[in-house]
């Protein structure tokens, strides 16, 4: 699998239920979805590209061996978060809306993300695959991708969401990567 599909579907599953994906469905909510997806779109490049920029830096100061059981611990560490669940706080929302509703989006999403587990997530894909432009646009799409599902999901369904499903079915994803990529790097060091 490329870095650029590697990217965008770690980063997809990650992002379901996660706090910005609320974010996303809160702004979803007052503004129009085409300038929601316009924000979301601009912060997420902007943290991704930090994020392929740190995890590249990564990649050439740690060997191999290390970098594999740092992303297998990650990726355990993902799902268990993702089992945990995030918390989307409102007043947070609104500090930021003085600005219109392109940069209130925007810079609302930018520091949602800051420290968040897909930012991680971008770090650590970028890290292991070591291809600058497909993790950054990958992640970049698969983030897109599932503020976009929450949307319009959001916008049709309402609080009538399988949100444990989503849950659980994410927290496995990870675990089980997170395994193989230590069984990975422990069969390859011996």
């Amino acid at each position: 699998m490329t870095a650029f599909w590697v990217a965008l579907i770690y980063v997809l599953v990650a992002e379901m239920g996660d706090k910005t994906q609320l974010v996303a469905l809160a702004f979803a909510t007052r503004f129009k979805a085409s300038t929601v997806i316009a924000g979301v779109f601009i912060a997420t490049l902007v943290i991704h590209l930090g994020s392929v920029l740190l995890g590249e830096a990564v990649s050439f100061a740690l060997p191999l061996f290390w970098i594999k059981v740092l992303a297998g611990a990650a990726f355990i560490i993902f799902g268990l978060w993702t089992l945990k669940g995030d918390e989307y706080d409102e007043e947070d929302n609104a500090k930021s809306s003085r600005f219109g509703p392109l940069m209130t989006v925007a810079v609302t999403f930018f520091l949602a993300e800051l420290g968040d587990k897909t930012m991680l997530m971008t770090i650590t894909v970028a890290s292991e695959q070591k291809s600058f432009v497909a993790v950054w646009l990958g992640s970049t799409v698969g983030m897109v991708i599932a503020d976009g599902i929450a949307i319009i999901i959001g916008k049709v369904m309402g609080k009538n969401l399988p949100e444990k499903a989503i849950k659980y079915g994410a927290t496995a994803v990870f675990i089980i990567s997170g395994i193989y990529t230590l069984y990975e790097a422990f069969t390859a060091a011996s």
